[in-house]
This record gives C-alpha cells, sequence and structure tokens, in this order.
C-alpha cells in the first residue's frame, strides 16, 4: 500500500512533469490550446509504454521481441490496443522511440501515426486522431516543429507503464491543465471549463 506521502510526492511530481510539458511550448499557442497538443501525446506515450509492457509478457514466452511483435501483427487481441508504429530494432528500441526520434516534418508525421493508430482501434478513434500537429492558423503553425520536438521530448521523461502511473493519468492530467490553465487567465476552473466548451 502506497503512503499517503508518497503517494503526494509522486502526484506533485507527475504534475510537474505535465507543467512542464505545456511550458516546453508555451507561445506556440494559446493557454487553452496547450491540452490541445499535450493530451494527445501523453495518451499515446501510455499506450505505446503499456503496449511495450504486453509485449514484454509476451516475449517471457516467446524469447524475443520481434517473434512476440510478429505474433501481435497476426492476432491483435493479444494486447489491449494493437500500435502500428514500428522500431527498426525491435529488441533494443521501444514503441515511443518511433516518436521520439522523428526529424522531419513532425508534426506531419505524427499526425500521421495518430491517425493510424486510430485506424486500428475502432474505440480511439474522434479520440486520438482530431488534432492536426501541423495546422496552421492565419498562415502560420499553431505549433512549429522546433516546440514539438521539445514537447516529446519532455513527454519522453516519464514512463507511463501498467505499473508506472495510476490507470487514470489522462483524466489527471486534464483536470490539472484545466486548474492551470485557469489559474493563468484569472478565472475559477469551471469558468474556464464553460470556455472551453463553447
Amino acid at each position: 500500500m502506497v503512503k499517503t506521502n508518497e503517494n503526494g510526492e509522486k502526484v506533485k511530481s507527475m504534475e510537474s512533469w505535465i507543467w512542464g510539458a505545456a511550458c516546453s511550448i508555451r507561445g506556440a499557442a494559446d493557454a487553452p490550446k496547450f491540452k490541445e497538443f499535450i493530451l494527445p501525446l501523453i495518451f499515446v506515450k501510455r499506450l505505446c509504454d503499456v503496449f511495450d509492457d504486453e509485449i514484454d509478457r509476451i516475449t517471457e514466452k516467446v524469447k524475443t521481441r520481434t517473434k512476440a511483435l510478429q505474433l501481435v501483427d497476426r492476432d491483435k487481441k493479444l494486447v489491449r490496443f494493437y500500435l502500428p508504429i514500428k522500431p527498426k530494432d525491435p529488441e533494443n528500441e521501444r514503441t515511443w522511440d518511433v516518436i521520439r526520434t522523428l526529424s522531419d516534418k513532425i508534426g506531419q508525421e505524427l499526425t500521421d501515426k495518430l491517425r493510424d493508430i486510430a485506424k486500428e482501434n475502432k474505440d480511439l478513434q474522434g479520440i486520438i486522431d482530431r488534432i492536426d500537429f501541423n495546422a496552421t492558423t492565419h498562415g502560420q503553425r499553431d505549433i512549429d516543429d522546433d516546440r514539438l520536438s521539445k514537447l516529446i521530448e519532455k513527454i519522453s521523461e516519464k514512463r507511463l507503464g501498467l505499473k508506472d502511473v495510476e490507470p487514470d493519468i489522462i483524466g489527471r492530467s486534464y483536470e490539472y491543465l484545466i486548474r492551470k490553465f485557469a489559474e493563468g487567465s484569472g478565472k475559477s476552473a469551471g469558468e474556464f471549463y464553460i470556455h472551453l466548451l463553447k
């Protein structure tokens, strides 16, 4: 059983990490848009880490990650969510590494990868494929590749696998960002939430 103090420290550590991610793209978009970029990435990081945990579990039986991935390709029901993201070296690289090492046309590549994941997982359609990391407003990218790269790197700092975080990490992240953005705008969290829904 986790002690209250230890649990409190974990929450503070997680909140600090989430706010660090938000700060890494400050200036790239106004406050309400921060969560539009951060939350899908936190969600995909969680998907990648859980997928790797499940591949590791299968690897214990079949000896290599390459073989485990081949089995999952043939029977996608072996995992909670099937990720069509393939590391070049499955034995030594993790699924998230594919996203972390994007270096060219990051916004477009990331958008495509999230849409590919959604295509493979009906339950994720309309959730992770809604955001366009390559979107522009008045001819300017909402978040340029440099800032996007910094955001990905910040999100890479924490592992979000089955044993690493509570299952409701996404809900907690959303609540925390709503609260923080509300503080920054001088509005109550409730007022800010209503503003987001307009």
